[in-house]
């Protein structure tokens, strides 16, 4: 039997070079979105319009050869608009089933904190199970299956909050922000004549990409490393300021996202730095803060902060506690 084909490190960069040639000034960001995808999580992205959001999943969408679909949330939106619903075919005398846009593979989410929370439940749940129960039967979802979704911190008037048990299911929360002055002015040169996705090609197939998250979790941690970061969950449960700590979850969240950031830097073993760096993002949106902190203007992401600078990195086995 032929032995199947081992991803080289340099096809994940051909994808970063891919959605940044599109998206400017933005490495960190599309490095994390890619994190997300090879873990199989998700990313709710908090940001004004006009940064570029949907055009980051688009690209990445492309960049995969995977299928894009977009969902623009709005206050009269039904579930059976995200699942699909089922339509009574008179020619054959049954109901035929028409696939929503969950039934894609790459899917922007866009503005989720504007519909009811009956229909954020129908795809947090897709989210969750990567299936859907229509009529009484379920269906798997495609795979790869990744959602990116988006929420305007600006705006609060209609909108419908996500209970912290649903933030609770994305992977990473990230926030693009604002190009800087030469990012901004690059991409006013490059959108003269046409728009630089139009140039994007597919550097990596489904098979490819699948391949690849399966390689990501087979990337190797240290029973210390595990320790680091149950050390670190734990100090945000026993955390005088906040209410309700990191569940175990967030745990598995925080060893996967640090599997997939190591096989991005080409590593088939993680550091303290992965994780590190990558739990203010996995975690900040876990944790729900008390009424002091949050008057004396605390954020969650300072907090995951000062746990981690308080935690014990570890060296060898033994030392994290």
């Amino acid at each position: 039997m032929e032995q199947e084909k081992v991803i080289e490190n340099t096809q994940i960069q051909e994808v970063l070079n891919n959605v940044n040639s599109v998206i400017f000034g933005k490495e960190e960001i599309v490095k994390l979105s890619l994190v997300a995808l090879l873990t199989e999580g998700h990313v709710l992205l908090e940001d004004v319009p006009g940064v570029g959001k949907t055009m980051l999943v688009r690209t990445l969408a492309k960049s995969v050869n995977c299928d894009f679909t977009r969902i623009q949330f709005t206050p009269d939106l039904l579930p059976s608009d995200v699942t699909g619903v089922s339509i009574y075919n008179p020619k054959e005398l049954e109901f035929e089933f028409r696939e929503g846009p969950v039934f894609g593979n790459i899917l922007l989410a866009d503005e989720i904190n504007r519909t009811s929370p009956k229909t954020q439940s129908a795809l947090l749940e897709a989210m969750e199970e990567k299936s859907v129960t229509v009529d009484g039967e379920t269906r798997r979802l495609q795979s790869p299956f990744f959602v990116m979704a988006t929420q305007n911190p600006i705006e609060y008037e209609g909108t419908y909050p996500l209970p912290e048990a649903q933030l609770d299911r994305f992977l990473l929360k990230l926030r693009m922000g604002y190009p800087a002055y030469e990012d901004e002015l690059e991409m006013l040169a490059r959108n003269t004549n046409h728009h630089p996705i139009e140039e994007i090609q597919a550097v990596m197939s489904q098979k490819e990409l699948l391949l690849a998250q399966e390689e990501a979790q087979n990337v190797y941690m240290d029973e210390t490393i595990q320790a680091y970061i149950l050390n670190i969950i734990t100090r945000t449960r026993s955390h005088s300021s906040i209410y309700l700590g990191v569940s175990p979850r967030g745990s598995l969240a925080l060893m996967e996202a640090s599997k997939a950031y190591a096989y991005i830097e080409g590593r088939d073993y993680v550091i303290p730095d992965d994780v590190k760096y990558l739990a203010p993002f996995v975690l900040s949106h876990r944790i729900i803060l008390k009424a002091e902190a949050r008057y004396q203007g605390t954020s969650s992401e300072a907090l995951i902060d000062s746990i981690i600078q308080s935690a014990h990195i570890p060296i060898k086995k033994g030392i994290a506690e």
